[in-house]
């Protein structure tokens, strides 16, 4: 795999403050460039809020701006996300279902699972200095205003 591919997308500055800024992104699904989208009603769209950490002395909030990083981080970011707490909930649902039956098994991955989450969440600051994003201005002007016309 490539290791210099990238992930963007394009954002709007929502805050800014010493050591980071905060970006709003319209995350769409796959089918939301589809021209029966208004019919279909399959297609949605999400608005996340993205912290970007650094000093950005010529940025102002309204700015249109590009974020980018790498896929093999958001794999990473997935494999964290999804893989690894599916394959513990699905190894202490085994384990827990031979040693106490079904009711212990499933308190045993539900139990599972809130460790592992309480984890990510305990070390999220460490995370997110290895899962970031870097920050681009682009040249469009900045919402609310008009190229002059």
């Amino acid at each position: 795999m490539n290791e210099k591919a990238t992930i963007s997308h394009e954002g709007i500055v929502e805050s800014i403050g010493t050591g980071s800024c905060q970006v709003r992104i319209l995350q769409a699904s796959a089918c939301s460039s589809c021209s029966a989208r208004q019919l279909c009603r399959s297609s949605e769209s999400k608005e996340k809020l993205i912290e970007v950490r650094g000093h950005y002395p010529t940025l102002h909030v309204g700015d249109n701006v590009t974020l980018s990083g790498s896929v093999r981080q958001g794999l990473r970011a997935s494999i964290l996300a999804y893989v690894v707490p599916l394959i513990l909930m699905l190894a202490a649902l085994f384990i827990g279902v031979h040693l106490g039956g079904e009711g212990i098994g499933a308190l045993a991955a539900l139990l599972v699972l809130a460790l592992y989450y309480g984890a990510l969440y305990l070390f999220r600051n460490r995370l997110g200095k290895e899962f970031a994003f870097s920050l681009t201005p682009n040249p469009s002007p900045r919402r609310g205003e008009t190229n002059g016309k």
